[in-house]
């Protein structure tokens, strides 16, 4: 696809420089979306799956693949976002407002639930007003039940981490060494207690990753 082509072969200081319909067209929203339902439909029935990200389309609700018991959209409002966003360039900063809106638009067309990110809430408040709106599906299940099941749920994570960064190094732009890339990866030591995450490079996070004293 020339948008996909065009987004890979600009560096990421370029590409906030574009058109706001081209800068929309190079996001692949709607294509993403369509991938990231594929994705979650091959994978097993157990345990449960999060699918989290911009691209998750709010048409999941109107198509009956989910329902307002399994799925929130978390939208800001204009004013939080711009205030989070005051470190990026202009062309980014419009692109992050269109695309706000366009997700706005598509959750109203598709009846999808909304919690407004506004700032008087902190991470722990939103955090729980997900889970209480999640609780029903939480308790239903099906859930890891063995350290050995959480610890692979979260060397999968950790996984995709080493590979998001392996391929953002692998654009013809980029510059620089994945492996020494230091970025923050979950404890896997699989307690149910433990929430811990772990500052250590690309390069050791290829292998398990626990917390001190949680190997």
């Amino acid at each position: 696809m020339a948008a996909a082509e065009r987004w890979e072969s600009l560096p990421p200081a370029a590409r906030g420089e574009a058109p706001p319909d081209e800068l929309l067209a190079m996001s692949l929203h709607r294509e993403r979306g369509q991938m990231t339902i594929d994705d979650v439909r091959a994978l097993p029935a157990t345990p449960l799956i999060v699918a989290e990200g911009s691209v998750v389309p709010a048409s999941l609700i109107s198509s009956g693949f989910s329902d307002e018991t399994r799925a929130v959209w978390l939208l800001p409002t204009p004013g939080f976002q711009r205030a989070q966003l005051t470190h990026l360039p202009p062309g980014a900063r419009t692109f992050y407002s269109l695309l706000r809106d366009v997700i706005g638009q598509e959750t109203r067309e598709h009846g999808a639930p909304v919690l407004a990110v506004d700032g008087t809430r902190g991470i722990e408040e939103m955090a729980d007003a997900v889970k209480q709106l999640f609780a029903e599906a939480i308790e239903e299940g099906p859930t890891a039940e063995t350290a050995s099941e959480r610890q692979a749920l979260l060397r999968e994570a950790n996984e995709a981490v080493v590979d998001q960064v392996r391929g953002y190094y692998r654009r013809p732009w980029a510059e620089g060494d994945a492996e020494s890339v230091v970025r923050s990866f979950l404890c896997e030591c699989g307690r149910t207690d433990c929430s811990e995450s772990v500052e250590v490079s690309v390069e050791r996070a290829a292998k398990p990753v626990y917390s001190p004293g949680h190997g």
